[in-house]
């Protein structure tokens, strides 16, 4: 596929359209609530790509809900109990285990059944804040979608062979996981999300160049909160930290998605799509 226009809003009103024009004839043809995933690493665009087909499909008659991954991270304090009673590591939002994923499954779940005497709600989370908003803030419908796209970094990721995980791959590892407990015990938690991922009718791929060119984008998102003077922005030294939670199973997705997607978006370093391939 030829480069799209530059434009950020014009490329993502064009690929929403070809995404959606490539997966129509399934969706109109679901008998349950179509799921679509969309896969990308920090600073990809994913959110922001999910909200403009949201649109799109709307106009064409489809009701559509948007779920993120991010939503179900747990609460700060869920999560330092897990940081005492598992592993410290696990203070830090992001790595699998963090998610509540068996209420991101009683939502996708309850959906087809949604009515104004049954409405589903699904949590929000307030990164700047680093905590879900309390229940009345959530979003909810009172209609059955037609699709849904579920957006997240983590999506379609299959768990590291233990082997693979003997090796620290960067200083946090090294200094704060020096026996492994925290990368294997994360590497287990993957395997529960997995029967998520075979819910999944289709999985698109948002594939950056490499690991660098993420960290980057991930970075630029951050210095625009810092600018707005956003609640617990992370500076340059922090953001790096933040980051290295991440870093092994980014590059695993880098590696591995392409040949599990359905659908693979290939970006630039300056975040321009070079090209969309179908399996």
């Amino acid at each position: 596929m030829a480069r799209m226009n530059n434009d950020a809003s014009t490329q993502n009103e064009a690929l929403a359209g070809h995404l959606l024009d490539h997966y129509a004839g399934r969706i109109a043809r679901a008998r349950r609530p179509y799921l679509l995933g969309l896969s990308g690493l920090q600073g990809s665009g994913k959110s922001t790509l999910a909200r403009v087909m949201k649109a799109e499909a709307e106009t064409r008659g489809w009701p559509t809900e948007v779920l993120s991954l991010d939503d179900f991270y747990y609460s700060r304090s869920d999560r330092e109990a897990l940081a005492r009673e598992v592993h410290p590591l696990l203070r830090t939002r992001g790595v699998p285990g963090t998610h509540e994923i068996e209420l991101l499954m009683s939502v996708l779940a309850a959906f087809p059944q949604a009515s104004e005497k049954l409405p589903v709600s699904w949590p929000r989370f307030d990164k700047g804040r680093d905590t879900r908003l309390p229940p009345s803030r959530w979003p909810h419908t009172a209609r059955p979608p037609k699709l849904v796209i579920l957006e997240g970094w983590a999506l379609g990721i299959r768990p590291q062979t233990l082997a693979t995980l003997e090796r620290p791959i960067n200083d946090l590892e090294r200094s704060e996981d020096p026996d492994g407990d925290w990368r294997r015990w994360v590497n287990k938690q993957l395997r529960g999300y997995q029967p998520l991922w075979r819910k999944l009718d289709a999985l698109v791929v948002l594939q950056a160049p490499g690991w660098d060119v993420v960290r980057r984008w991930r970075s630029q998102q951050e210095e625009a909160l810092l600018a707005r003077g956003a609640p617990l922005a992370m500076d340059a030294s922090m953001m790096d930290r933040f980051l290295a939670h991440y870093e092994r199973l980014s590059r695993h997705a880098l590696a591995t998605l392409p040949a599990l997607a359905d659908s693979v978006v290939e970006y630039d370093a300056d975040h321009h799509v070079t090209g969309l391939s179908h399996d």
